[in-house]
């Protein structure tokens, strides 16, 4: 005998409220990706014709190639330092037990639940001070500041899934502590660092508040650089702007399809063991 599933009103809702946001998600980035690609468009559905020569003037009028590759410095040196910075206090984390962990673990949250414009300007004022803002060093230090509590935050579920009995085992053998650490737990640690890698490098291409106060003119990311394309003064082809949107769009949507191919949400779950070992 069949049993027919009726939906609740609620349920119903729920979905016409999803359905409806990713309809006007899909037809926003439509728009623009078509722009993107337009010669004319006035008072018709589709543009008169298409080319790519958008692109080209886009590339050699806002210096993308200059803009790409600060992106990446910046995005590469932050995800570095974090890693190198964050490894070890996730380490510790995970495997110490000492007074104030607790409280120390609800301040490395802090950067992360924060909206970045909070301490970002206090943050920026003391980097203009010492001269480090209006840099590349301004940048990276800025983004450190919510990209190492991140990978903190992320390595230390990973570890915790680690037996402390193997290094145990290896410190019994004779291993160091330099020689446990790298030739035991980094290779076990491998698809936590990439995760926190990845992840690290989709937040820092994508920030633009801590960026935006602390970059010059040399510094900029692709998304401050959009910024200043689209609120500059003077006359500017939408569909130039427009397809500096797509490339920033692809180079987001690229960063998410690899992060979601290498990282498992559930090894993300964070949790600090009771203070009863």
């Amino acid at each position: 005998m069949k049993r027919r599933i009726i939906a609740s009103p609620g349920a119903w809702l729920v979905w016409g409220v999803v359905a409806f946001f990713f309809v006007n998600l899909a037809g926003v980035i439509l728009s623009v990706l078509v722009s993107s690609f337009g010669r004319q468009w006035f008072d018709s559905w589709l543009p008169q014709s298409f080319t790519t020569d958008w692109y080209g003037q886009a590339w050699r009028e806002f210096g993308l190639f200059d803009v790409l590759t600060v992106t990446l410095e910046v995005s590469l040196l932050v995800v570095a330092i974090s890693v190198l910075v964050g490894l070890p206090a996730s380490y510790v984390l995970a495997r110490r037990a000492f007074p104030g962990r607790r409280l120390l673990y609800l301040l490395f949250l802090l950067p992360i639940l924060m909206p970045p414009i909070t301490y970002g300007i206090p943050l920026a004022t003391v980097l203009y001070k010492y001269g480090f803002a209006g840099h590349l060093s301004g940048v990276v230090l800025a983004n450190l500041v919510p990209s190492i509590p991140f990978v903190i935050l992320t390595m230390t579920p990973f570890i915790e899934q680690v037996d402390p009995a193997i290094e145990r085992a290896a410190r019994m053998c004779g291993a160091r502590t330099r020689q446990v650490f790298t030739r035991i737990l980094a290779p076990l640690l491998v698809p936590g660092i990439l995760a926190a890698s990845i992840l690290v490098l989709v937040r820092t291409v994508g920030m633009f508040e801590l960026t935006f106060l602390t970059a010059g003119p040399d510094s900029q990311t692709l998304v401050v650089a959009l910024y200043y394309t689209m609120s500059a003064a003077g006359i500017r082809a939408q569909q130039s702007v427009d397809a500096m949107a797509v490339i920033y769009t692809s180079m987001m949507l690229v960063l998410l399809v690899i992060a979601l191919r290498f990282v498992n949400p559930t090894q993300l779950v964070a949790r600090v063991k009771d203070d009863t070992d």
